[in-house]
């Protein structure tokens, strides 16, 4: 299963199935939510932190808390 920790830059997927439990409260508020659309617009120079686009709310995370977010890619056509 991929995560957002797997996303390359650029690429669009779809958040899945996530443990709320393990998942800091304001990305919740913030829309990362299952359903919603991400996109990874950069990464950090050292890999971490990851810079995203999540239904136009731009937003940065730790990359240990993306791995814990399953995401389903989207094909761009």
């Amino acid at each position: 299963m991929a995560t957002i920790a797997s996303l390359k830059k650029g690429q669009k997927a779809i958040i899945g199935e996530m443990n709320s439990n393990e998942i800091p409260l304001k990305l919740l508020e913030m829309g990362c939510l299952p359903g919603n659309q991400v996109e990874l617009i950069q990464i950090a120079p050292f890999k971490d932190p990851l810079y995203l686009n999540i239904n136009d709310t731009f937003l940065s995370i730790r990359k240990e808390t993306a791995r814990l977010i399953n995401v389903e890619l989207i094909n761009d056509e």
